[in-house]
C-alpha cells in the first residue's frame, strides 16, 4: 500500500476504441495488436490478463474511471487523447471522449488537447476549440504519422509544422506540451521516433515545459543527455514503469539513469491505464529500491521515498502550476 499522505496524480489514460470497425486498414490493425501484445507481456503473471477480445474493444469513460480512482490508489489523472486520425477514423483516444472523462469528474481529471499539426490553421483552430471550449491545460504530439498510407513523419523543430503550434499554446496560455518518443508502434519507422529534435523544440521555446514521453525508449541515453542540458525537458515513465514487475533489473536501470542525469524533479508517472491496470505497477513501484550494486557500480542515486513523492504526482502537478500541498488538502476535504 502507498502511505495516504502520497499524491499520486496519473499522466495518461486514454479511452481508446479499438473496435474493428475504427480500423483504417491493415495499419491500425497491427498498431491496435501491439498494444494488445504490451498489455499480454508487461502484466506481471498473478495480475488478470484480458484476453483480445476483452481488450480490443470500445473503451468508456466510466471504465476507465473506475479502474484508475476506484481500483488504485490514484488521486489524479490527465485525460489524454490521440490525434491517429491516420490509423483509426477517431484517432483510437478521441480528444471527444477524453472531454468526457475529465467532465466527469472535472475536480480530479485534467484535460490535454491534440491535433495534427500537418493540417495547418485547422489544426490551430482545434487547438483555440479544445482550450476555450473544453478546458484543455496542456497538449500531446504524436509526430510519428502514417499519411498518404506511408510513413510521413513531422520533427518537434520544424519551423513551418511544429512551431505554429507551439505559438498558438503559448497565445492562449498553454506552456506543457508532450510528444510521443521512442516505442514505435504499427508500421512506424523506429528511426522517427528519436528523440533529436527535442534539442530544437526546448532551445527556441524556453518558456514551454515538453514532456517526452516513454522517456524515449529505446533512446534512454540520448534522451538522458538531453534532459541534463535543458531545463525545459521533462520525462513520463507511461508504458516504462510497467516493466517494474516484469523485468525489474532492466527498469532499475533506467530510472538509475534518469536520477543520475536529470534527476528526481524532473521525471512524472503514467499508468497507460487500460493498456496496464494501475494499481500493480504504483505499488510495485512505491516498494522498489535501486539495486546496491548499481548504485555503487554506476553511481546511481537510491530511489528515495522523497524522489517516489515526486514521480508519483507531485512534479506533475507543478507542471501544470497546482501547488502539491493544497491539492492533497483539496483531495482529502473532498473525500
Amino acid at each position: 500500500m502507498i502511505d495516504g499522505d502520497v499524491l499520486v496524480f496519473d499522466g495518461v489514460a486514454h479511452p481508446f476504441n479499438f473496435d474493428s470497425s475504427n480500423y483504417l486498414g491493415s495499419a491500425g490493425e497491427m498498431f491496435a495488436n501491439h498494444l494488445y501484445a504490451f498489455h499480454t507481456v508487461l502484466t506481471p503473471e498473478d495480475e488478470p490478463k484480458l484476453s483480445a477480445e476483452e481488450f480490443l474493444r470500445e473503451w468508456r469513460p466510466e471504465e476507465i474511471s473506475e479502474m484508475v480512482y476506484r481500483e488504485s490508489e490514484t488521486d489524479m489523472l490527465v485525460a489524454m487523447p490521440l490525434p491517429l486520425t491516420d490509423l483509426f477514423h477517431d484517432g483510437l483516444s478521441p480528444w471527444e471522449r477524453c472531454a468526457e472523462l475529465a467532465q466527469q469528474d472535472p475536480d480530479r481529471t485534467v484535460l490535454w488537447g491534440t491535433v495534427n499539426p500537418l493540417e495547418g490553421k485547422r489544426a490551430l483552430d482545434l487547438m483555440e476549440v479544445q482550450v476555450k471550449e473544453y478546458g484543455a491545460r496542456a497538449f500531446k504530439f504524436y509526430n510519428v504519422r502514417y499519411d498518404y498510407g506511408e510513413p510521413f513523419p513531422w520533427r518537434m523543430d520544424d519551423p513551418q509544422i511544429a512551431f505554429p503550434v507551439y505559438e498558438k499554446a503559448r497565445e492562449m496560455g498553454v506552456n506543457l506540451i508532450g510528444v510521443h518518443k521512442g516505442v514505435p508502434l504499427g508500421p512506424q519507422p523506429v528511426e522517427a521516433t528519436q528523440t533529436w529534435d527535442m534539442d530544437g523544440a526546448a532551445a527556441n521555446f524556453p518558456d514551454i515545459n515538453f514532456v517526452i514521453f516513454h522517456v524515449g525508449l529505446p533512446f534512454i541515453d540520448e534522451t538522458c543527455w538531453q534532459l541534463v542540458r535543458y531545463p525545459n525537458l521533462y520525462a513520463s515513465l507511461a508504458a516504462t514503469i510497467n516493466f517494474v514487475v516484469r523485468s525489474p533489473r532492466q527498469f532499475a536501470e533506467w530510472l538509475g539513469k534518469l536520477l543520475f542525469w536529470c534527476g528526481e524533479d524532473k521525471i512524472v508517472y503514467g499508468s497507460e491505464a487500460p493498456i496496464f491496470h494501475p494499481r500493480w505497477a504504483l505499488e510495485a513501484f512505491w516498494n522498489f529500491e535501486i539495486p546496491q550494486d548499481l548504485v555503487e557500480g554506476y553511481g546511481y542515486p537510491q530511489l528515495t521515498e522523497q524522489a517516489k513523492r515526486k514521480i508519483l504526482g507531485e512534479n506533475l502537478a507543478r507542471l501544470h502550476g497546482m501547488d502539491p500541498e493544497d491539492l492533497k488538502q483539496r483531495l482529502n476535504s473532498a473525500a
